[in-house]
């Protein structure tokens, strides 16, 4: 198999090879750090590797998964995983071990995946680009000028250039969605509780952070989801997993769907044309499918949504970082953190547990709210992120001048339509569904009610049909090399 050969399929593609003895894990392995060595140096999309480690997986027995044999990349901010560190894209945190797997992971491994390496992340996760100092910027294969989006931006860059056919993402304010709209892939954030967090982690953010990936067809995304979605017992919620597989589902005749859609999800924030246009696209088609779609948004106080997301962002920051400062003998300051991260620690240190509380119950009212609307629709239809697309350098947590409350307002501005959703725990998709006039990818995002993930994925894959997107790539990519 060519190198330019092996970017062509996607996961399941690849495990079929396997099965079928067509092509061994250990070739697939070999490609994919062939890939790292001459794509990465253009995107810096890979923050390590574990050549050693992922030769130690192949020569063993490798589990009968349904993606046994398939390269994968974690997230340098993925909690729990055993003996490999994981550095939080901070020069605080590095060289951060577990000496436990989480469930979750266990789950990576038991389906079959070889863990070659680490993508980046912007410190702490928290940036909607993924530029940290210690890593330096990501960029995206489409345009190296451009962002791969944050914070799952390393993922998405090692998926979209063909490194790698899935890769770990997660998602507490849409970094698994903005990533895929910027690089044109799918990303999913599944209903909070799809996906265990457990053993060593409740609820991620408050509830807000879901863990799942970056992937190139709606088959991908539905097997993944069979392979991690089943309740892990002692947790502390879970939602129950449905009666046949996701990957079956999605091949069922899709029913027409009463489908929302706006423009603006808040009026006090612009959205690029080229996005609206698309909107515009995908709202005709939609009909051309017989769905009734019909222009409607929830009405939620923007003000008070953000200063829920602020309190526990940095509440949950500031937690982080003191139990980094105990496990590693480390005392935080304004030389290991980066200058946004340091006053945001230093905010959420200021939060009360009254304040906490206040904003939780902040989450509640707003999620009520929102399930109200969604008793007349089935699915709700906005733009992924307000911009056309994200410059390196654009959102810079650099700048000593920026506030805790600045930088969380730059940034809502440029991704004003993700956020609601980890609010609501609903399950959410970026969809690669349009294209800028100079051929870079643009996403929409879809929404679907608590818990229903079927509806939201049979209806991607009806889209993927009517409007395939798997022969764009990008510049940066490995049939081009």
């Amino acid at each position: 198999m060519k190198l330019s050969e092996y970017a062509t399929f996607d996961a399941i593609g690849l495990a079929k090879l396997v099965e079928r003895r067509e092509v061994s894990p250990k070739e697939l392995v070999q490609h994919t750090f062939q890939l790292i060595e001459r794509l990465n140096p253009h995107l810096n999309a890979v923050a390590a590797t574990f050549f050693e480690k992922a030769k130690e997986v192949v020569e063993r027995s490798l589990p009968n998964g349904r993606f046994r044999g398939v390269p994968f990349l974690l997230k340098d901010n993925f909690s729990s995983v055993k003996n490999i560190p994981i550095n939080m894209g901070s020069r605080f945190a590095q060289e951060t071990t577990a000496s436990a797997n989480s469930e979750l992971m266990n789950r990576f491994n038991r389906a079959g995946f070889i863990t070659v390496g680490t993508t980046t992340t912007p410190e702490f996760a928290y940036s909607a680009t993924t530029e940290s100092i210690l890593y330096g910027p990501t960029h995206n294969p489409w345009d190296i000028q451009l962002s791969p989006g944050g914070s799952s931006g390393g993922a998405a860059a090692s998926v979209a250039s063909g490194i790698v056919p899935l890769a770990h993402g997660n998602d507490g304010a849409g970094s698994i969605r903005i990533p895929a709209a910027c690089t044109g892939l799918i990303g999913l954030k599944p209903t909070r509780g799809r996906i265990p967090t457990g053993p060593f982690r409740a609820e991620p953010l408050n509830g807000l952070a879901v863990d799942f990936a970056l992937t190139k067809t709606v088959r991908d995304t539905a097997a993944l989801l069979d392979c991690l979605c089943s309740p892990l017992p002692g947790s502390y919620s879970y939602v129950k997993p449905p009666s046949k597989l996701y990957e079956h589902i999605i091949k069922e005749r899709v029913e027409p769907l009463k489908i929302a859609w706006t423009e603006r999800l808040y009026n006090e924030f612009a959205v690029d044309e080229a996005c609206i246009t698309t909107l515009h696209e995908v709202v005709h088609l939609l009909e051309n499918l017989g769905h009734v779609v019909v222009e409607d948004k929830p009405k939620v106080d923007v003000d008070l949504l953000q200063k829920a997301m602020l309190t526990i962002w940095t509440a949950n920051i500031a937690h982080s970082i003191d139990q980094l400062a105990k496990k590693n003998k480390r005392k935080p300051n304004e030389h290991n953190l980066e200058p946004v991260i340091w006053r945001s620690y230093n905010y959420g240190k200021r939060v009360t547990a009254s304040q906490l509380l206040e904003a939780l119950q902040m989450n509640s009212d707003i999620s009520y709210l929102v399930s109200k609307f969604f008793m007349d629709y089935d699915l709700f239809l906005t733009p992924t992120i307000a911009k056309e697309f994200i410059r390196i350098g654009e959102l810079n947590a650099n700048d000593c001048d920026i506030s805790a409350e600045e930088w969380a307002n730059m940034s809502f501005r440029y991704v004003p339509f993700t956020n609601l959703f980890n609010i609501t725990g609903q399950p959410a998709i970026s969809l690669p569904l349009g294209w800028t006039k100079n051929n870079k990818p643009i996403g929409m995002q879809f929404v679907a009610k608590f818990s229903d993930e079927k509806t939201l994925l049979q209806l991607a894959a009806q889209l993927e049909r009517a409007k395939p997107w798997k022969n764009f790539v990008p510049n940066v990519h490995a049939t081009n090399i």
